[in-house]
């Protein structure tokens, strides 16, 4: 008998599910290292229960739901649908495997230094999807994270696909390529989606995986740059976050973000910097400038706060 694809989708999301152990060469701070990824506390594709995350994804195999757990063995991962295969062969790049620091030091930086010391073992990440990335920062521009986290949670869970394997709490994975093209001009607006953001992600989507093949098989930042950046919509700041999270880039340097350069400038000299400064700020560390911004964010000083959070505006009440 021959199976419809629906019927082996759900016989896959009900079989027995795959396992393997990743023993990092390397120290590895599971949760530090994979919980950025995470769009904030109701993100639908992935959460932590107790010691255990829990990560939805569509691979280029299928939907896919893995649950890690590090212990003194190393990360343990089983994983269900589809995609278990693909999901457990990149689980040591999602484990920062591919995270090289050769050349990176902050010795000479006392609170570098000492952040540095505190967080061992957190490393970049890379999830090698490059257009879920993409979507993720799009919706993101010119917003409030809680406007950004809360478009994302509505779209995905409408949209996508509810993800296989027990996991407590239901998890979906993001719609696929073509399935953030055919999402209605009015289901935008729901979310609270602004026309451009939602037009460059309909638009990039109707280019197909085109976009996200060109961006992996392109070599260094600066040409993953050039790819991203010719798209319309797409500029440093969007370009600098999908690297990041889809690709671990080490260099990527958000510029033009509403928060950053402040918080660099401020961690560096005591004072506020525009991007211009910061970038000056970031130039002894080329090659590392993500993970100096890293080390910032994860414990560097805080400027104290001197007026309201920004508030954020909703486009659909005009």
């Amino acid at each position: 008998m021959t199976m419809t694809a629906d019927a082996t989708t759900a016989a896959s999301a009900h079989a027995e599910p795959l396992r393997t152990v990743y023993r990092p060469p390397h120290p590895l701070n599971l949760l530090r290292t994979v919980g950025v990824l995470a769009r904030g506390p109701k993100d639908p594709t992935m959460f932590v229960e107790g010691s255990t995350l829990w990560r939805a994804a569509r691979t280029p195999a299928g939907v896919s739901t893995v649950a890690l757990r590090q212990t003194h063995e190393g990360v343990h991962a089983t994983a269900w649908g589809p995609g278990a295969e693909w999901t457990l062969g990149q689980l040591p790049r999602l484990c920062g495997a591919d995270d090289d620091a050769t050349g990176f030091d902050v010795s000479g930086h006392p609170m570098l230094a000492a952040v540095a010391h505190r967080t061992v073992g957190t490393r970049l990440t890379r999830t090698d999807l490059v257009f879920d990335a993409l979507v993720c920062a799009t919706l993101e521009q010119k917003v409030t994270s809680l406007q950004a986290f809360g478009a994302w949670r509505v779209l995905v869970t409408r949209f996508g696909e509810r993800a296989p394997g027990p996991a407590p709490r239901t998890l979906f994975a993001p719609p696929s390529v073509d399935g953030w093209r055919r999402i209605p001009s009015w289901a935008w607006h729901r979310a609270g989606v602004e026309p451009p953001q939602s037009r460059t992600i309909v638009r990039t989507a109707e280019r197909g995986q085109r976009v996200a093949d060109a961006v992996l098989a392109a070599q260094g930042g600066a040409e993953r740059e050039r790819v991203l950046t010719s798209l319309p919509g797409i500029g440093a700041w969007t370009s600098a976050e999908t690297r990041i999270r889809a690709l671990g880039d080490p260099d990527a340097v958000s510029v033009g973000d509403y928060h950053l350069a402040h918080q660099v400038g401020y961690a560096l000299t005591g004072s506020r910097v525009d991007d211009d400064g910061m970038l000056e700020l970031l130039a002894p560390w080329a090659g590392h400038r993500q993970r100096v911004i890293r080390l910032i964010l994860a414990g560097g000083p805080r400027e104290p706060r001197r007026g309201p959070r920004l508030a954020p505006e909703d486009h659909r009440r005009r």
